[in-house]
């Protein structure tokens, strides 16, 4: 006689396949799904001529040349000193909120012409200020 059980095998579900239809599902009913937005408010907007309007600038221009030679908004100053460098970026600044000022230095220029003009455009008020430079190719 032969009293031993019979050893039972585990039972394995394969869900792989019912894992992608699920997924499958759920991809058509997001793309399909149409959202609507009930709470839109019904408006007519109203014309405008079509001339435009002049708008103040929005950015000055400050470059410095391979001499030292300061121009602002492209304008040539007649020195470098800061008093000249201060009254033609008020100038150029206007009734403008708080334009951009954008310092383009030639690579050979002295690096204290740059920082002049930092400080000149900070002390009109000036707090926006960016450098332009060209990319570079590495190898």
């Amino acid at each position: 006689m032969n009293f031993r059980g019979r050893r039972q095998e585990d039972i394995e579900v394969n869900i792989t396949s019912l894992i992608d239809v699920v997924l499958l599902l759920l991809i058509f009913f997001m793309v399909s799904t149409r959202f609507v937005d009930e709470s839109k408010i019904d408006l007519q907007l109203p014309s405008a001529s079509e001339h435009p309007i002049p708008t103040e600038p929005t950015s000055i221009e400050i470059v410095i040349d391979r001499q030292g030679q300061f121009f602002v908004a492209g304008k040539a100053l007649p020195d470098s000193a800061m008093e000249s460098l201060r009254a033609a970026l008020k100038a150029a600044k206007g009734d403008s909120r708080d334009p951009m000022v954008i310092i383009s230095a030639d690579r050979e220029t002295d690096f204290q012409l740059a920082v002049d003009a930092m400080d000149a455009a900070r002390m009109e008020g000036l707090t926006r200020i960016t450098f332009p430079t060209v990319g570079r190719v590495t190898p």
